[in-house]
């Protein structure tokens, strides 16, 4: 059933758009690493919440909006529970989370700087393996 043609539903703007799919791919990171508690899920909320303002200053970095809130969530899982997510490529060493690359740019992935490789893009760690 299509909301938008339902009698008084609102249209879903682009920038509402985008903050729906930066969640939905942050969501289904944490899903595939079996993090998505509750309180980590108000983690993501939080972001999106802040990106709203954010985005709706900035319009043009509609795109950069799966990025930032992935780092979002990742700086607010480190001060709480650790690192995340753990790179899935390194099995030697001290476990390391892997980055968001670019910082602010399209089209973001998670990466391994110490390998140096590109591990999947923001929401497709289920195609990376897991650790």
């Amino acid at each position: 059933m299509d909301p938008q043609g339902e009698p008084g539903a609102h249209p879903v703007g682009p920038l509402e758009q985008a903050l729906h799919a930066a969640r939905a791919l942050v969501l289904a990171d944490l899903a595939v690493r079996e993090v998505a508690e509750a309180d980590v899920v108000s983690l993501v909320e939080d972001s999106v919440t802040h990106r709203r303002w954010w985005v709706e200053q900035w319009p043009e970095g509609a795109g950069f909006l799966a990025g930032l809130v992935a780092q979002d969530v990742q700086d607010a899982l480190l001060e709480r529970y650790g690192r995340w997510p753990l790179c899935p490529v390194c099995g030697d060493g001290d476990p390391h989370a892997l980055e968001v690359e670019p910082e602010l740019g399209p089209d973001p992935h998670w990466v391994c700087h110490k390998a140096g490789v590109r591990v999947a893009a923001v929401g497709g760690l289920d195609r990376a393996g897991s650790r």
